[in-house]
């Protein structure tokens, strides 16, 4: 097999996955590009011999194995998924309804589910290929005003990190991928859908985040075309990470997580080391 692999991307339309989509083809690599509205990937990424545009909505199971049936019959195999698909449900937990904290979860947590069930028992059969789930740094620090967000990506964390080992005997690879803040589409209200401000003790501060945010985007200081670029290189390599952590903010972010994680195992070691039953003599 040659270094060309054919890559399927999903959320190809706009944001983050059409650099990624973009970069890959610049490698040399066959893409198939995913979204609900084709046309936005098509006016996004034009044509391309090595170019396959297929509907897909990450939530529907069945959009997902025809998508994967249409990019098989086109290029014979997938060697990388990128579930990058994704929507943002902001605000305070008690105003987020709860139709919308599970339609965040659908979204961003089953619907890289659905479109990986659907995939990996084409990696299987070629005992290859390499999962890559866009994650976030909301996947290893929750703040405030991102529950529903953090809830999603805290699962897709470990659920690839689970799946990582099952995948492992047949050749297939996992990359948790956590960037910061990026200079992306996410933060748009095309993207981005703030809860209702329904409780006077969250009015303040819900005014407060939302004007931060909003003054934000389109400042954010992550470029994802280098990101992009970046993840095609780690992609090719023989042992890609399995997280690989984005943007200098990101990896401060984790960094003192993981201290924190520590200080915090500490702090209770005594306690904590004592709870085993007391064995009879």
């Amino acid at each position: 097999m040659t270094d060309k692999k054919v890559w399927f991307v999903t959320g190809a339309g706009r944001g983050m996955g059409v650099d990624i989509a973009k970069a890959a083809l610049a490698f040399g690599h066959a893409v198939v590009a995913t979204a609900r509205n084709t046309d936005t990937v098509t006016a996004a990424l034009g044509q391309d011999e090595d170019l396959l545009v297929v509907k897909l909505d990450v939530t529907d199971p069945a959009d997902a194995e025809a998508a994967v049936t249409a990019a098989v019959e086109r290029f014979g195999r997938i060697d990388v998924l990128v579930n990058n698909a994704g929507n943002f449900y902001a605000g305070f937990f008690e105003e987020i309804s709860p139709e919308d904290f599970r339609a965040q979860v659908e979204t961003t947590l089953f619907g890289p589910m659905n479109v990986t069930r659907a995939v990996l028992p084409v990696m299987r059969a070629q005992r290859s290929g390499l999962v890559v789930a866009i994650s976030s740094t909301a996947g290893i620090v929750g703040q405030e005003f991102c529950t529903a967000y953090a809830a999603s990506k805290f699962g897709v964390e470990g659920w690839i990190e689970s799946l990582t080992p099952e995948v492992a005997p047949f050749g297939i690879r996992t990359m948790l991928v956590e960037p910061g803040f990026f200079r992306t589409e996410l933060l748009t209200p095309e993207s981005t859908k703030y809860a209702e401000p329904s409780i006077d003790d969250y009015a303040e501060r819900t005014e407060q985040t939302v004007a931060v945010w909003n003054s934000m985007n389109g400042q954010q200081g992550g470029d994802p075309a280098k990101l992009a670029n970046a993840l095609v290189q780690l992609a090719s390599q023989d042992e890609p990470p399995l997280r690989w952590v984005a943007g200098a903010d990101a990896v401060e972010l984790v960094e003192k997580k993981a201290k924190d994680l520590l200080a915090q195992a500490e702090a209770y070691r005594e306690l904590s080391s004592s709870l085993a039953h007391d064995d009879d003599a």
